[in-house]
């Protein structure tokens, strides 16, 4: 499905630019903690980022409606995982850190989508 790939490429675009301003504009103003926080964050965003590639094909492949829910349980997870602990650091409000799991299921859900959609392929 195109709004996969395209979502795939913009969070996989942001993923990098958040990955180098981590480590080159914001390395030397957190602290270790906080910085490894933010780095989590953008890994997680970048692997779901490329699974949003996996979703697109496997709904270009079954137009199973589990490829569907794969893409947009991603998209939810990369907001509110990545999202709440970027904000977490840019705020500090450590609060944030309870959404965070919200967002991780959102993956696992995803993932688990894409099992399902798997097993519809000949």
């Amino acid at each position: 499905m195109k709004i996969f790939a395209l979502l795939g490429s913009l969070f996989a675009l942001l993923a990098v630019a958040a990955g180098a301003f981590g480590a080159h504009a914001m390395a030397d103003k957190l602290e270790p903690r906080m910085l490894e926080v933010w780095e989590t964050a953008a890994r997680y965003q970048m692997y779901h980022a490329l699974a949003l590639f996996a979703a697109a094909w496997l709904y270009q492949q079954t137009t199973a409606t589990s490829a569907l829910v794969a893409g947009w349980s991603f998209t939810a997870g990369i907001l509110v995982f990545s999202g709440s602990l970027y904000l977490m650091v840019f705020t500090g409000a450590r609060g944030l850190g309870a959404i965070t799991p919200i967002g991780g299921v959102a993956m696992m859900v995803g993932w688990l989508c894409c099992i399902l959609a798997v097993l519809q392929l000949d």
